[in-house]
């Protein structure tokens, strides 16, 4: 347990409950906090900030599953939280657990079972926040891999522009890497020790573009949009062509004067970002077309930056493949592999039309579900679909199959939905008819696996 003492959120309408939990609680030498209703609970989960919230389904002016939801939807890093119900009301809580629940407790309760299922609840916040970290750590030390001149000439000409605040527009092919590209932009600026905020443009609805992008306030509470967490860093808006005409606007206005309003605010917002976008689009067409405005495009377009595909540095690839061998063996703890001298000249060759983006996924299949140190020449045309054969057996299983089933299921489910997202080019809406998944259930699956739009 960390050296912090935890602190604990308990949100249930029965006094003698919530009393019980609480004395039990403080016994075990845990902070604990108590709300009789979800009112309360909102405003001692914002100012306590609890590392675990104990919360009752049924309450007189929310139910608890509601309450869920709508934490999950407004907090990326949400702690583990644990539901309580009645002996009539599993059926609500397993629902809650399938919503996003860590766990659920049945009254009347058992002690040794609360105690049990807190410190476990504790053990797994404590995880996610540090790996989110360490995910985080690896994102901002990644640059973009290649000694090759098409590689070092971008990189240069980021490295001149991070001196000033120009804006830049970073062109090129689905999976060339336009994020990592205008994150090393990012780290080479005055505004390196600042956030770098990345949203995938087209998968905001409409309807909630306004509050995505500029946040809102409600019942005196202040939800902060895109911009306003980016303040000091960079926003960057991926795949620009997916924007819908009213946040056109909207963002117009506020780059313009650098403020903005909340929705439900009456309070203007003033803030410092430096907002990079990405298309692999010609935007030319959509002006032309009248799907985008051109008044928006200029000012987006101070610079912009061509990102060549891979197979114009071909070069790059043996270089590139032993990058995330290494990667997936510090990241995902997978074991090591090589690919021998065939393998590397066959893929030197091959016209990778999913970039950067496909070599990275075919890494991880050919990590997860292979065997042997070695990566063969044959093994790698199977995973490419090249060769029209059966797969050959193994002579053992792959290393994910001796993990825990559920980190076995994420490796696979994670492996699966790259695959096909880089065959359907990118497209989340493809993406969505080719796996047979509802497009918010895909979007929040491809967030909890990392998977990057």
């Amino acid at each position: 347990m960390n050296a912090i003492t935890p602190r604990i959120l308990v949100v249930d309408d029965e006094p003698d409950i919530r009393r019980l939990v609480c004395e039990i609680l403080e016994d075990e030498g845990y902070q604990v906090a108590m709300a009789e209703n979800a009112s309360t609970a909102r405003q001692l989960k914002k100012t306590q900030q609890p590392d675990l919230i104990l919360l009752d389904i049924w309450m007189p002016d929310m139910d608890g599953i509601t309450l869920l939801k709508e934490w999950v939807a407004e907090d990326l890093l949400l702690c583990p939280v644990v539901m309580m119900s009645g002996h009539g009301s599993v059926e609500a809580a397993v629902e809650a657990t399938r919503l996003g629940a860590y766990d659920f407790l049945e009254k009347p309760l058992s002690l040794a079972k609360l105690l049990l299922i807190v410190e476990r609840a504790l053990e797994a916040g404590s995880l996610l926040v540090e790996n989110a970290g360490l995910r985080k750590q690896l994102v901002v030390d990644l640059e973009p891999v290649g000694k090759s001149a098409a590689v070092a000439r971008v990189k240069d000409q980021l490295k001149r522009l991070g001196q000033h605040g120009t804006r830049v527009l970073f062109y090129g092919e689905a999976g060339v890497g336009k994020e990592l590209y205008a994150r090393y932009l990012h780290n080479n600026s005055a505004c390196r020790n600042g956030p770098f905020v990345d949203v995938a443009v087209g998968s905001i609805s409409p309807e909630n573009s306004a509050v995505e992008f500029f946040g809102k306030e409600t019942q005196g509470k202040v939800f902060p949009g895109l911009l306003e967490r980016a303040n000091k860093g960079t926003l960057f808006l991926s795949e620009i062509g997916g924007m819908d005409s009213e946040t056109q606007l909207r963002l117009l206005s506020a780059l313009e004067s650098s403020s903005f309003l909340r929705v439900g605010g009456g309070e203007t917002v003033r803030v410092d970002v430096r907002v990079t976008a990405s298309t692999r689009i010609a935007m030319e067409d959509e002006i032309k077309s009248g799907r985008f405005r051109q008044d928006l495009y200029y000012l987006l377009n101070e610079v912009a930056l061509n990102i060549p595909p891979l197979r114009e540095h071909s070069e790059d690839v043996p270089g590139l493949l032993g990058f995330y061998v290494d990667y997936f063996v510090s990241q995902d703890k997978l074991a090591f592999r090589k690919f021998s001298m065939a393998a590397q000249n066959f893929l030197r060759n091959y016209s990778w039309r999913g970039n950067v983006r496909e070599l990275k996924n075919l890494v991880q299949r050919l990590m997860i579900l292979g065997v042997g140190e070695e990566i063969e020449l044959d093994e790698v045309k199977v995973a490419l679909g090249s060769v029209v054969s059966d797969v050959m057996a193994p002579t053992s299983v792959p290393e994910f199959f001796n993990l825990p089933l559920k980190d076995a299921r994420d490796h696979f489910e994670k492996a699966y939905l790259e695959y096909h997202f880089e065959r359907t080019g990118g497209s989340v809406a493809k993406l969505s008819a080719a796996v047979g998944m509802e497009r918010t259930h895909l979007y929040r699956k491809l967030h909890s696996l990392n998977i990057k739009l």
